[in-house]
C-alpha cells in the first residue's frame, strides 16, 4: 500500500489566508469591544453625550437662558397639561428644560476632559519622576503625596473658590489639581516595575540618556494605565462638577449646568418633579455609561485577562 500524498497547493489554499491575516493591536481591541456588550452599551452612551455637547447649538429647540413667563412650570409634553414645544416642560422661569439639558452637557463633558487631562499630566510626571528617581526624590515626592491626601476635598474646594472666585476655570483647576495624586501611584508603581527589566538595562549600557529613557522606554508602558485610570476618572470629575455647582461652589449662572438643574428645582420637587429628575437622569446615564467604557477598556487593555 502507498501512503497518499498531500497536494501541497491544498495547505497553500487553508494557510495562505490565515498566514496573511494580520493582528494589530486595534483591531484585538475592536474584536474585544464586539465581544463585550458593556463595552458596546458604555461606547454609545458616552458617543451620544459628546455628540449632544458638540451640536448642543444645533440640535437645542430653544435658548436655554429665554424667559418665557407665561409658560413657568409647564410639564413634559406628554402629559395632558404639557406642550409639544417644549418636550420636558419649563422651568420656574419659563426656560425650556430640554434645551438647558443639552447646553448642560457642555459644562460637563469640558470639565471632566479637561479636568481628568491636567490632574493626569501633573500626576504621570511626578510619578514618573518618583519612580525613575528613587532615593530622594521618591521619598519626598511621596511624602508630599500623603499631605495632599490628608486634606479634605471640601477644605481644599473652600480655599481655592475662595480665592479664585466659583467659575468654570476654578472648577477645572480645583478638579484637575485635586486629581493628580491617583495617577501619581499608578504610575510610580508602573515606573518601578519596569525599571528594573532587562531592556531598561540594556539601554543604559548601550549609553542611553535618562531623559531617554524616562520618555522613551518607561513612559509609553504606563500609558494603558493611565489611559484606564483617566477614563474613570472623568466619571468622577462629572459627579463633583454637578455635586459643587448644586452647592453653589461651581460654574455660577447664566451657564447651565446639571448640578445648577438641580438644585434649581429641589425646591419644587411636590409640584414640579421635573425639574430635578431629568437632570440628575442626565448625570446618572453619564457617569453610568462613562464607567461602563472605562470598565471594558480596563479588561480590554489588561494583559491577564486577555486570554479568558
Amino acid at each position: 500500500m502507498t501512503a497518499a500524498v498531500a497536494d501541497p497547493q491544498d495547505f497553500s489554499l487553508t494557510i495562505g489566508p490565515i498566514a496573511e491575516r494580520r493582528y494589530t493591536f486595534w483591531s484585538d481591541l475592536f474584536y474585544r469591544w464586539r465581544r463585550s456588550p458593556v463595552g458596546m452599551v458604555g461606547t454609545f452612551m458616552v458617543l451620544s453625550v459628546l455628540l449632544m455637547a458638540l451640536t448642543a447649538p444645533l440640535i437645542a429647540p430653544m435658548d436655554p437662558t429665554q424667559h418665557h413667563r407665561r409658560e413657568r412650570f409647564l410639564p413634559p409634553a406628554w402629559n395632558q397639561e404639557g406642550k409639544p414645544e417644549y418636550l420636558l416642560g419649563t422651568d420656574q422661569l419659563g426656560r425650556d428644560v430640554l434645551s438647558r439639558l443639552i447646553y448642560g452637557s457642555q459644562v460637563s463633558v469640558v470639565v471632566g476632559v479637561t479636568a481628568a487631562i491636567i490632574g493626569g499630566a501633573v500626576g504621570a510626571l511626578a510619578g514618573l519622576v518618583a519612580g525613575f528617581s528613587g532615593g530622594v526624590v521618591d521619598s519626598f515626592i511621596s511624602r508630599f503625596l500623603d499631605a495632599f491626601l490628608s486634606i479634605p476635598f471640601i477644605v481644599l474646594v473652600l480655599a481655592l473658590v475662595g480665592v479664585l472666585g466659583p467659575s468654570l476655570l476654578t472648577i477645572i483647576i480645583v478638579l484637575g489639581v485635586t486629581g493628580w495624586a491617583s495617577y501619581a501611584r499608578v504610575v510610580r508603581g508602573e515606573t518601578l516595575t519596569v525599571k528594573g527589566r532587562e531592556y531598561i538595562t540594556a539601554a543604559r549600557v548601550v549609553g542611553a540618556s535618562g531623559r531617554r529613557l524616562a520618555l522613551k522606554h518607561i513612559l509609553p508602558n504606563t500609558f494603558a494605565s493611565i489611559i484606564v485610570l483617566a477614563t474613570l476618572d472623568v466619571a468622577s470629575t462629572i459627579l463633583a462638577e454637578s455635586s459643587l455647582s448644586y452647592l453653589g461652589l461651581g460654574v455660577q449662572p447664566p451657564t447651565v449646568t446639571w448640578g445648577l438643574m438641580v438644585a434649581d428645582g429641589r425646591e419644587y420637587l411636590a409640584t414640579a418633579w421635573w425639574l430635578a429628575v431629568f437632570p440628575g437622569l442626565a448625570i446618572s446615564y453619564t457617569v453610568l455609561g462613562v464607567i461602563f467604557f472605562g470598565d471594558w477598556l480596563r479588561d480590554a487593555l489588561d494583559p491577564k485577562l486577555r486570554g479568558r
